[in-house]
């Protein structure tokens, strides 16, 4: 039977048929999860159980024989995934968002964009975005590229540079790199095959050790004319980024593997001091009140959110505000959880061999992915403002 808070927002029996197939997958994700993260590993053996699903084509349309997931429900599976793995969840969320993103807004053309479909269909390919530098920071910040591409006679493109973060790098079959094209920024699909591409192994973070977001070097890489796929617009345009979702979706799912440790451990601990588990103490069962109380609010926000992007009920700008509004209190929420977890469990949640101290470090990695809970904070107070002195012009 599905763990009450795993299926809540399950509203269709396709939903929870999905949402239980992926329930077991994560949940035999755990120990394999624990050891790559301790051995600074790569869980190769989860990405080859999501491929033989047919997970990372989850997001393309059905159109191109994809699963076609709404935001709803693509939420909803990562979140779950998470729940197991965070860090192959985390990963494989930005392949999948990068597919639900181009293929909503279609940026690229329609016969590039039909190829990479059929591609991650037929062949379950990974794709992601190599766009962070170390000198430019978040490209959610606005930073030129020091990635430069530049046209040779012969109308191919010869690529330079250092990417960071690059999530998934020992597995991704193709990689979007934003590169300086003159006084341009553009965006070049690259094959792994690519002659004088390389993976630099520099990820040696205390959390989400397993995504392996490795560095992307380029070194006098050429490729295609082909192989340019958007120029991005000079003036930056702020946009409603729905496939974000995966992110807040990833770490309340972290939030609640925690809250299930802590359950476990307060049913089993009985310390010789009383005649029953600790589950019964009075300031136990208060601390899980709270952190229900937490879970419930910031998941019912990221779904209510999510359906009403998929329903469309209020224009994207306005919808682009509570989207980014989701990811901070997701991030808030499940710091906070995690935190009340470790506090039932005591100091045995600091033992390496606890899987509370990995989702310590794991969740704390939320405050540094999109968008940044300053920039989120700052324009909600600027919305704040700006309802205050429309009031008084009226």
């Amino acid at each position: 039977m599905m763990n009450r808070l795993d299926g809540m927002f399950a509203l269709t029996s396709e939903q929870k048929e999905r949402l239980s197939t992926v329930g077991q997958l994560a949940d035999s994700f755990t120990e394999e999860a624990h050891r790559v993260d301790a051995e600074h590993d790569f869980a190769y053996k989860h990405i080859e159980a999501l491929r033989k699903l047919g997970y990372f084509s989850f997001t393309v349309p059905k159109a191109y024989g994809g699963e076609g997931l709404s935001l709803y429900d693509f939420v909803m599976v990562q979140e779950r995934l998470a729940q197991g793995d965070a860090a192959i969840a985390l990963g494989v969320g930005w392949h999948l968002s990068v597919m639900f993103e181009l293929n909503a807004n279609k940026p690229w053309s329609d016969s590039a964009l039909a190829t990479l479909n059929e591609q991650v269909v037929k062949q379950q390919i990974l794709v992601n975005r190599a766009a962070t530098e170390k000198a430019s920071g978040s490209p959610t910040r606005g930073g030129k590229p020091q990635t430069t591409a530049v046209q040779c006679a012969n109308g191919t493109y010869e690529l330079n540079g250092r990417k960071t973060f690059t999530t998934l790098s020992p597995v991704l079959d193709y990689f979007l790199v934003t590169a300086s094209l003159g006084e341009d920024t553009a965006e070049f699909m690259i094959p792994r095959a690519a002659e004088g591409l390389r993976i630099e192994e520099t990820w040696n973070m205390v959390g989400m050790r397993g995504t392996a977001s490795h560095d992307l070097v380029l070194k006098d890489v050429i490729v295609p004319e082909a192989a340019l796929m958007q120029l991005f617009p000079k003036k930056k345009i702020q946009s409603a980024a729905p496939h974000l979702l995966h992110i807040p979706a990833c770490y309340l799912g972290i939030a609640l593997a925690a809250r299930k440790e802590a359950i476990k451990f307060a049913y089993t601990y009985q310390p010789n001091s009383l005649n029953t588990s600790i589950i019964h103490l009075p300031h136990i069962a208060l601390q899980l009140g709270q952190m229900e109380l937490e879970m419930q609010s910031a998941r019912h926000f990221m779904y209510s959110v999510a359906a009403r992007w998929d329903q469309q009920v209020l224009p994207p700008e306005q919808l682009s505000i509570e989207l980014n509004a989701v990811k901070v209190t997701a991030i808030q929420t499940a710091l906070s959880v995690v935190d009340k977890a470790m506090r039932i469990v005591g100091a045995h949640s600091l033992a390496l061999d606890h899987p509370l101290q990995r989702m310590y470090r794991d969740v704390r990695f939320g405050l540094h992915n999109p968008p940044m809970e300053d920039a989120v904070l700052s324009m909600l107070g600027k919305l704040a403002i700006q309802d205050m002195e429309q009031k008084r012009d009226k």
